[in-house]
């Protein structure tokens, strides 16, 4: 409910002025902790150097294999080209919002040519009038003086804003995606060479135990043994082949390009170098400029504009139409000093009496809307909070976990040499031999795979910071209100 007293006077001044009836917004705090959770025993990244300013993907991912194949994706994506698509008609949408600050200005021209025949004329004879005319004015211009057009204006700039950090969303996890599904191509590959390995290696021990029970020194038990590991290993190694094809294709999709075996470069998993100096600051710094939150808050003002457009609609709307030109009985002498001059001028205004609460429920509907819009930013602020908190705590674990499996592959290693010395000494059976050879082949397939998630974890940590170091903010940030007009609406 508004009231307004000397209602030309407050007309004059929102004519002057051209302020919004835009509710003040404020960032709403965000529902997060004040610092990241560190993990008991390990250091996260807020202990450690700051690193760089705001990194490039390619200064990250510091490897030319990653390069090409992100670089290709970056190109080619069908989901970055329709975000690109999206951004342009949020534009376009913006720009048609924009026009309607401005009048429309045309020129038309037009012929009235009509005869009236014997029988109907008052004189018994049929007469032919023409009336020509041209003339250049401007139609339904509506004066903004509530603010209700720069409103929309302002909702639709926000929504082309957050489309556009609907593209930077799409843009760092593609890149974030691909890199990924690489490191799993890799990582399978990988796994895929260690089978052909073992496999290798059990066909030739097979091939001798066999040999060995035909001069009588090797037992039956022995070879089906043998024969087991080998057929164990024939299954990985289909398995594994299906995998890798497996692979190449979903990074085809995220590549956008057409299956070329030219596209996947020729490297393995232990060429990959991702950067680790990726500093993290405080949520508040981290958060506040993820792109998904940014969008969320744009999203947010312009909701919070529709409220603005909302309650415009009580106050009355001022429309002109007006035209000026000139008209003539002939169209040869329509631009001659003898034509008349014409002009008109249509002022209208509109005072909503009874809508019969249309008016009132668009403005609830616009109120609703920004509270859906606050819970939409808050729910991204936690999902971010959530995102780098399960990053940093893997960050914190991985390396000694791949340190410590590599260590167990080690011993294991060992305890496989010793055990295929005893055998062939003949001091332990050829099972002892077995255990140790599939414990080893166990522990090296589960290197690999903390391998790939230790690296997957950097590509991941630099996809929910947002696309790299975040630039502390000016502490002003955190108190000044969002801004609702525009500089030229003051």
């Amino acid at each position: 409910m508004f009231r307004i007293t000397r209602a030309p006077l407050f007309m004059a001044v929102l004519l002057a002025s051209g302020c919004t009836m835009i509710p003040d917004l404020t960032r709403p705090e965000p529902p997060v902790a004040a610092n990241w959770h560190a993990m008991p025993g390990y250091m996260t990244a807020e202990g450690e150097a700051q690193a760089e300013a705001l990194m490039d993907w390619k200064v990250y991912f510091n490897t030319p294999s990653l390069w090409q194949v992100v670089g290709i994706a970056l190109q080619n994506n069908s989901d970055l080209k329709i975000a690109a698509l999206n951004i342009e008609e949020a534009r376009a949408i913006y720009r048609i919002n924009r026009a309607d600050l401005f009048p429309s200005i045309g020129a038309n021209g037009a012929a009235s040519i009509e005869r009236t025949s014997d029988d109907v004329s008052l004189t018994g004879q049929g007469q032919r009038n023409e009336i020509y005319s041209a003339n250049v004015g401007l139609s339904s211009y509506e004066l903004d003086l509530f603010g209700k057009i720069r409103s929309r204006n302002e909702a639709a700039l926000n929504d082309y804003l957050a489309t556009e950090q609907g593209q930077s969303v799409v843009r760092n996890t593609l890149i974030a995606e691909t890199a990924n599904a690489y490191l799993q191509l890799l990582a399978d590959q990988k796994l895929l060479a260690l089978t052909e390995q073992t496999l290798s290696a059990q066909r030739q021990t097979l091939d001798l135990l066999t040999q060995s029970m035909d001069r009588g020194v090797a037992t039956s038990q022995d070879v089906a043994r043998a024969r087991t590991a080998v057929g164990v290993a024939e299954v990985n190694q289909h398995q594994y082949e299906r995998f890798v094809e497996q692979d190449k294709n979903a990074l085809i999709l995220l590549m956008g390009v057409a299956h070329d075996e030219a596209l996947f470069p020729n490297a393995t998993l232990d060429d990959i170098n991702i950067r680790t100096n990726l500093a993290v600051g405080l949520p508040s710094e981290v958060l506040l400029a993820r792109p998904d939150i940014r969008r969320a808050e744009y999203e947010l003002m312009a909701r919070n504009a529709d409220i603005g457009a909302a309650r415009a609609a009580f106050f009355p709307s001022i429309t002109l139409t007006g035209a000026a030109g000139f008209a003539s009985g002939e169209l040869s002498s329509l631009f001659s000093s003898s034509a008349a001059g014409a002009w008109s001028f249509l002022p209208q205004i509109t005072l909503p009496i009874f809508q019969g609460g249309r008016n009132v429920a668009n403005l609830d509907v616009a109120e609703v809307r920004k509270d859906i819009a606050i819970v939409g930013y808050e729910k991204a602020v936690q999902t971010g909070f959530r995102e780098v908190a399960d990053e940093l705590a893997a960050r914190a674990t991985l390396d000694e976990q791949l340190r410590a499996q590599r260590g167990l592959v080690g011993a294991a290693q060992e305890v496989y040499d010793i055990s295929n010395a005893r055998y062939r000494t003949g001091i332990d059976s050829f099972l002892s031999v077995l255990d140790a050879q599939r414990e080893l082949y166990q522990y090296q397939q589960n290197e690999i795979m903390i391998q790939r998630e230790y690296l997957a974890n950097l590509v991941n940590l630099y996809r929910v910071l947002g696309g790299g170091v975040i630039e502390a903010p000016n502490e002003a940030d955190e108190i000044v209100p969002i801004a609702t007009n525009r500089p030229d609406q003051n």
